[in-house]
C-alpha cells in the first residue's frame, strides 16, 4: 500500500507564495518609483531603502518571502531536520533584510546589519540543497521524493551557487540588479520544486 507524502497543503501555499511575493513585490515596487527604476542596475534592497517611494511594498514582500520560507521548511517533513533548520534560517535571515533596510541614498556602507542579513540570506538559501544532502549522509535516495535525491540536489546546487557567483562578480557593476534578481528568484523557486516533488511522491506503508 501507499499513502500521500507528508506535505500539508499550507506548505504548498507557502512555497508558491514565496516567489510570487518576491517577484511580484520587486515588479510593483519598481513601478512605484516616481523617478523610474532600472531593475538591471538597481538592487532589490534599494526598493525598500528609507528614501524609496512606497518602500512598504518591497519591505512587505521581502518579509513575507522570508516567513514563507520558514513555513515551507516546517512543511518539508521528508527532508532532514538539519536541512530544514538550515533552510528556515535562510528564511528568517531574509525577513531580517526587511527589518534592517538600507539608509537614504542606498549606501550599504552605512548599513552593516542589512549587509549581514542579506549575506546570510543569500548564503543559506543558496547552499540549502547542498546542506540538505550532507545532512542526509548515507540515507538511500530511493526513499526520497526526486527533488531531494542526489541528481536533483547536485543540479540545484550548481545552479544556485552559479547564480550567487554571478551576483558576487556583478557587485558594484551595471548589472548587479539583474544578477541579484536571478539569484533571488532561483532561491525562491527551488523550494517549490522540492515541495511539489514531495507532494506528488507516494510512500510505502
Amino acid at each position: 500500500m501507499s499513502e500521500p507524502s507528508e506535505v500539508p497543503g499550507w506548505g504548498v501555499l507557502s512555497a508558491v507564495a514565496a516567489p510570487v511575493l518576491l517577484i511580484g513585490g520587486w515588479t510593483l515596487a519598481a513601478a512605484s518609483q516616481e523617478s523610474g527604476f532600472d531593475q538591471v542596475s538597481g538592487t532589490i534592497s534599494a526598493l525598500a531603502a528609507l528614501d524609496a517611494d512606497q518602500r512598504w511594498v518591497m519591505t512587505a514582500a521581502i518579509a513575507g518571502t522570508g516567513l514563507c520560507h520558514a513555513v515551507t521548511a516546517l512543511a518539508l517533513r521528508r527532508a532532514s531536520v538539519p536541512g530544514r533548520w538550515w533552510y528556515a534560517a535562510g528564511g528568517l535571515a531574509t525577513a531580517a533584510v526587511a527589518v534592517f533596510p538600507l539608509p537614504a541614498g542606498g549606501s550599504e556602507g552605512g548599513a552593516p546589519l542589512h549587509v549581514l542579513a542579506a549575506s546570510a540570506a543569500f548564503g543559506l538559501l543558496g547552499t540549502w540543497p547542498l546542506a540538505e544532502r550532507l545532512a542526509r549522509g548515507r540515507r538511500a535516495d530511493r526513499s526520497l521524493p526526486w527533488g531531494l535525491r542526489t541528481p536533483a540536489v547536485a543540479g540545484a546546487s550548481i545552479a544556485l551557487l552559479g547564480t550567487l557567483a554571478w551576483f558576487a562578480v556583478e557587485l558594484g557593476g551595471d548589472r548587479v540588479g539583474l544578477a541579484e534578481r536571478v539569484a533571488a528568484a532561483a532561491q525562491a523557486c527551488w523550494p517549490l520544486v522540492v515541495v511539489l516533488s514531495a507532494r506528488a511522491a507516494r510512500r510505502p506503508v
